[in-house]
């Protein structure tokens, strides 16, 4: 099988979960911790795959790391008056 088929049968296992976890839905309600939490992980895997299927869409295309970049520059000050200094304690108080 190919890249390809393969993906196209995982797409069909995950169309039939999700059917799946519907009808216990219906049958179980959607507000308790475990079927929100199976919904969850259903809709984690779709998304899993589809990213998977437009990496394989590319194989060749070289994936670069998102760069973020961080300035020399201080921080300004202000961002900082309403917190303690960690460890420190409180300015207005003593440590124990």
């Amino acid at each position: 099988m190919s890249v390809h088929d393969d993906l196209t049968a995982v797409q069909r296992c995950l169309d039939d979960l999700s059917r799946s976890v519907g009808r216990l839905e219906k049958q179980l309600g959607s507000g308790g911790l475990e079927m929100r939490r199976v919904r969850a992980d259903a809709d984690h895997l779709r998304e899993s795959v589809a990213l998977l299927r437009e990496a394989a869409a590319h194989p060749n295309q070289p994936r670069k790391p998102e760069l973020v970049t961080i300035p020399d520059t201080p921080y300004d000050d202000s961002l900082w008056i309403d917190t303690d200094d960690e460890g420190l304690g409180a300015r207005d108080r003593r440590a124990p």
